[in-house]
C-alpha cells in the first residue's frame, strides 16, 4: 500500500465509508433489487468526499510535496479500493448462491434479479460509472459535489431498472441464469462489466489529472 492510499484510507476517509462496504451483504436479499448494493457503497464513498471538501483536504493534499497529478491519483486509488473490496464480498456471496442456495425456493421465485455473474458485471459498471460522472466531476472544480453524485444517482438507478428488467425481455431470459447455467453467456456478461469498469476509470483519471492541473487552488 502506497502513501497516498494510505493517506486517503487514515486522514480523509470516513468510518461510515468502511461500514457503507457491509452494503455488499445485499447480494443475498431476496425479494429486493440488490444492485442497489452497489449504490449504497458510492453513498458511503461520496459521505468521504464531503467530509473532506468540508476539511480542506484538497488543498492539503496539494501543499504536500507531491505533483498535483498525485493528489488525484490519491483520490481514485481509495474509490477503487472502496469499490474493489466491495465486489469482493458481493462476488463471493454471488458464488454462494450459484452454488449452495442454486436451488433455494425463496430465490426461484424470485420475480428481481438473480445473484449472477451478470449481476457482478452490472455492479462493476455502476461502480465505473460512479468514477467518470462523480469523482471526474468532482475533480473538475475540487469543490462541486451535489451536481455530479445527482447526476449519477439518476444514471445509477436507470442502470439498475434497466438490469431488473432485461430477464423479463423476451429472449433474454438467460442473464437471469441460476447456478451455472449459461454460464458462457454469464462470463461475458462479467467480462463486459469488468472492461467497463477499467475503460471508465482509466479514461476519467487521464481527464481528472489535466482537469486538476488547470484548478488554482
Amino acid at each position: 500500500m502506497n502513501a497516498l492510499l494510505k493517506k486517503e484510507m487514515r486522514l480523509s476517509a470516513l468510518l461510515l465509508t468502511y461500514l457503507f462496504i457491509g452494503f455488499g451483504v445485499m447480494t443475498l436479499v431476496p425479494g429486493y433489487p440488490i444492485l442497489c448494493g452497489a449504490f449504497f457503497i458510492t453513498l458511503g464513498i461520496f459521505q468521504s468526499f464531503q467530509s473532506a471538501r468540508e476539511a480542506n483536504d484538497i488543498v492539503f493534499s496539494a501543499l504536500l510535496p507531491i505533483a498535483k497529478r498525485d493528489v488525484v491519483k490519491g483520490k481514485y486509488q481509495f474509490t477503487a479500493f472502496i469499490e474493489l473490496v466491495g465486489f469482493a464480498v458481493m462476488a463471493v456471496l454471488t458464488l454462494v448462491r450459484m452454488t449452495v442456495l442454486a436451488d433455494a425456493v425463496i430465490y426461484r421465485q424470485n420475480a428481481l434479479m438473480n445473484a449472477n455473474l451478470f449481476f457482478l458485471g452490472c455492479v462493476l459498471l455502476i461502480f465505473g460509472l460512479f468514477n467518470a460522472i462523480f469523482l471526474g466531476g468532482f475533480l473538475k472544480t475540487a469543490y462541486k459535489l451535489g451536481k455530479y453524485f445527482v447526476i449519477f444517482i439518476a444514471v445509477c438507478f436507470v442502470v439498475i431498472f434497466l438490469a431488473e428488467a432485461a430477464h423479463h425481455v423476451p429472449g433474454l431470459g438467460a442473464l437471469n441464469a441460476f447456478g451455472f447455467d449459461h454460464i458462457g453467456l454469464q462470463f461475458l456478461t462479467l467480462l463486459a462489466g469488468a472492461a467497463a469498469f477499467v475503460a471508465l476509470t482509466f479514461l476519467s483519471y487521464n481527464k481528472a489529472c489535466k482537469d486538476f492541473e488547470r484548478i488554482d487552488l
